[in-house]
């Protein structure tokens, strides 16, 4: 899932699909896969869908308009998989609506990043106040974060989302202070260090090769971050499915992809059982 664009979207599917004119040697209807996601508006989709078809796999494309419907739509079988969230999203959905849904391949992680302006680095950073972003998907990675660079200590080790009042204060080199998400940039505009997400970066003309520090993709804490194909659990050894991996991987989309996100994404190749393994984990951790 990519947090970086507003979490806040209409509730509502949009009830269009896309799909491409099979042409020469196209995928027969019994290879066409039900792709839910939030991204079809994208630039990077229309090349996805034209290199499966070259790999013999039709997409017929449903774009939801929330990150709450396409689960669901898995679920119910209006889909056969999905491709729009991280593992901790699926966590979340799975432990909340008693389902068990799973991934079967990793796309990409898109880290998170402290910026400050006119800093190149973090010299100077302590004592300072440092804006995060309040909402439940970003304020325990922000946090996550700071604990990386060295900024914060945490009261315990190994929580997956810490919260301002796990932050051990008087052990800490910075000051939290959560905002409104958007506020984040904001701040940082103001002359003031803070952890701001990609979906405000462009709009606040953050140049997102300025940070100061982020999250390091290969790291334990950024795990619950990776992005994934998602199927029912029925599906998880389904070859025709498992097809989009490599398409996803391959270097058209890639491309695509970098140009999209402007560089930020960072592709992530891990196998279904390591992604079964830490989404087990953070279904069974509080």
């Amino acid at each position: 899932m990519k947090f970086r664009r507003t979490a806040a979207l209409a509730l509502a599917a949009i009830a269009t699909t896309t799909s491409l004119a099979a042409c020469g040697r196209g995928a027969s209807d019994e290879d066409t896969i039900k792709l839910g996601t939030t991204e079809a508006d994208m630039g990077y989709w229309k090349v996805f869908e034209q290199e499966a078809e070259k790999a013999g796999v039709k997409i017929k494309t449903t774009q939801f308009a929330d990150y709450n419907t396409p689960n669901r739509a898995l679920s119910e079988g209006e889909v056969d998989a999905n491709l729009f969230q991280h593992l901790k999203f699926l966590a979340a959905y799975n432990t909340g609506a008693n389902d068990n849904l799973v991934p079967i391949g990793s796309t990409q992680i898109v880290p998170l990043a402290l910026y400050w302006k006119g800093h190149t680095g973090l010299d100077g950073i302590e004592g300072q106040d440092i804006a995060l972003p309040n909402d439940p998907s970003n304020q325990g990675r922000a946090i996550n974060v700071l604990k990386q660079a060295g900024l914060v200590t945490l009261k315990s080790e190994n929580l997956v989302t810490p919260t301002p009042a796990d932050v051990d204060t008087a052990a800490s080199k910075v000051k939290v202070v959560p905002v409104d998400s958007a506020q984040t940039a904001t701040v940082y505009n103001e002359g003031k260090p803070a952890i701001v997400n990609n979906t405000f970066l462009e709009r606040a003309k953050i140049d997102a090769k300025t940070a100061i520090f982020k999250d390091d993709p290969n790291s334990k804490e950024a795990e619950p971050y990776i992005n994934a194909i998602v199927v029912k659990e029925k599906d998880v050894n389904n070859e025709k499915i498992a097809k989009l991996v490599d398409v996803y991987h391959s270097p058209e989309v890639q491309k695509a992809l970098a140009e999209d996100s402007k560089g930020t994404s960072v592709e992530v190749k891990r196998s279904k059982e390591d992604l079964k393994a830490i989404l087990d984990r953070l279904q069974n951790t509080k």
